[in-house]
């Protein structure tokens, strides 16, 4: 009897767990995501390493810098002799990384977030509601504030009222 609340009660667990939201936004944004991948890739193949093709060359991976003689490339691409260092892989990579996050920035962040921030802004605007803006605080209102408060501590007010006298100097127990 007690094996089976407790098997009931890890499953209600498990179930609240499911049901939370950020569980349920994190899998809803990884599925997303998933789908978004093919889009981005097809925009990067399609369309930005053509013109980057335009430019220089579509595939990096053929550079590299040879360490230690001789590099012979075999025929899967890797060195049958010597250190070659394979710099074109990683400069290839990095520049699709660099060109994958424009694509997601430009495409999908950016106007995102300028239609949540147009949404926001008319939302205000119905409800005739708009935050006041802080109130700046200067240098020499927070270092009179300081000088206030060593004031007190050293005399023992608070808000003017002298509650207990204290010599000035270091505190001696």
């Amino acid at each position: 009897m007690n094996a089976k609340k407790e098997a009931v009660s890890i499953l209600d667990g498990f179930k609240a767990f499911l049901m939370r939201g950020n569980v349920i936004d994190l899998a809803v944004a990884v599925v997303i995501g998933a789908a978004f991948t093919s889009i981005v890739n097809s925009v990067v193949k399609g369309i930005i390493n053509p013109l980057v093709g335009a430019i220089g060359t579509k595939n990096l991976d053929h550079y590299s810098y040879c360490l230690k003689d001789p590099c012979k490339p075999g025929t899967d691409g890797s060195a049958e002799g010597g250190v070659q260092i394979l710099w074109g892989s990683v400069a290839g990579a990095a520049l699709n990384f660099v060109i994958t996050a424009a694509v997601v920035y430009f495409l999908m962040v950016l106007p995102m977030s300028k239609y949540l921030a147009r949404q926001e802004a008319r939302k205000q605007a119905r409800t005739g509601k708009s935050e006041p803006e802080p109130i700046p605080v200067t240098e020499l209102e927070v270092l009179q504030d300081i000088r206030d408060l060593l004031v007190s501590q050293r005399t023992g007010t608070v808000d003017g009222v002298v509650k207990q006298q204290r010599p000035a100097g270091p505190d001696v127990r």
